[in-house]
């Protein structure tokens, strides 16, 4: 059952939160479209995409920058209310400091509730339009895919290889292709070019050599040109690398199984993407602990050293989320401890600076 008091601070809690996303979206907005305005009239934006785009913005920059969002916002209403006594006054009235944290804590729950629906269902979506927005017109040369020696496992028993790939012309040079049986390459089949044809839904291979091994001499055939079918999409081959961004989180799983048997080598990224739907909703109720626990002390310096504190906790954890990541990626640090290594450090600091407050 709610007190008043609870009801007042949840109150507080979500109004201050939502003022402050309210308040930062637009000016993101702004500097941003300073930013690229130059651009965006050089390279004649149509201006509904724009508009597309910064709606996709909003979405793709409030999951981002969540954990700064809510950690200010605690701060801010919080060091109000010590200012103005009135944490004093509560904790005076025999509240523990445990159970005047208890409707923080609901409060966390719900914007991790909503931040949770908001990776799950909305960042998927606007994570596309970003990115698609982004490649199409702000970058020069798309560097969102592998196209240079690339080596997929397609199925259990089959490998293919490429020297190169041209996603426009949907051709990959020095194709190769390999089956194996009881790991034993019976088949390999190799072309100069492969290239996909919309007209016939074939595929075209130019100087085509295909050899199958037995126990005896090999066989060979050879042609100039060869058209036929294989059970892979060469789209599917070199997956943009934000792509797992984009997709539902079952689809993500799929996607995961399919691009571990593949090889990939953007996998690690692709599993911080997972680990993160879940992380990133569960640092509400750290950062909100660190938060109360700062905050609810009245300063000399007042709201102003609170809220200073405040931002460089939440960068810091930011700069760390985004270190750590790096090293998944470029050093083979296990995803699954880059992601969730900033909850367990601040965790371990929310503990630390909890039991001071309660003294």
């Amino acid at each position: 059952m709610l007190t008043i008091l609870d009801r007042y601070i949840i109150k507080k809690y979500l109004s201050t939160f939502t003022v402050l996303f309210i308040m930062f979206i637009p000016i993101a907005i702004m500097v941003d479209v300073s930013d690229k305005v130059d651009k965006f009239l050089e390279r004649k934006v149509p201006f509904d995409a724009i508009v597309g785009y910064y709606l996709d913005f909003t979405v793709y920059f409030a999951n981002l920058l969540f954990p700064i969002f809510l950690f200010i916002s605690v701060i801010w209403f919080t060091s109000k209310l010590a200012n103005n006594t009135e944490v004093v006054a509560m904790l005076s009235s025999g509240i523990s400091f445990t159970r005047f944290l208890r409707p923080f804590m609901i409060s966390a729950g719900i914007v991790a509730a909503f931040g949770f629906f908001m990776g799950i269902i909305l960042v998927p979506d606007a994570s596309q339009g970003f990115y698609e927005f982004k490649y199409k017109w702000l970058k020069r040369k798309d560097t969102s895919r592998e196209t240079v020696n690339l080596y997929k496992q397609i199925s259990p028993n089959d490998f293919i290889y490429s020297s190169s790939f041209n996603l426009e012309k949907k051709r990959a040079n020095r194709f190769t292709l390999e089956h194996f049986e009881d790991n034993k390459m019976t088949l390999k089949i190799s072309a100069a070019s492969i290239t996909w044809d919309d007209k016939d839904s074939t595929y075209k291979l130019r100087n085509y050599v295909k050899r199958k091994i037995g126990p005896g001499d090999d066989v060979f055939e050879r042609k100039r040109e060869h058209d036929t079918l294989f059970k892979f999409d060469l789209e599917d081959l070199t997956p943009n690398n934000y792509t797992a961004e984009t997709l539902s989180y079952t689809a993500l799983n799929k996607f995961i199984e399919q691009e571990t048997m593949r090889g990939s080598s953007n996998i690690n990224r692709y599993l911080m993407v997972k680990y993160k739907k879940w992380s990133l909703p569960f640092s509400a109720f750290v950062l909100t602990i660190i938060a109360v626990a700062v905050s609810s002390i009245k300063r000399r310096g007042g709201m102003g050293v609170n809220l200073a504190f405040g931002i460089i906790i939440a960068f810091t954890f930011i700069f760390l989320d985004k270190i750590l990541g790096v090293l998944a990626q470029k050093s083979g640090m296990e995803p699954i401890l880059a992601v969730w290594l900033p909850n367990i450090i601040f965790g371990v600091l929310a503990i630390y600076l909890l039991n001071n407050a309660k003294r």
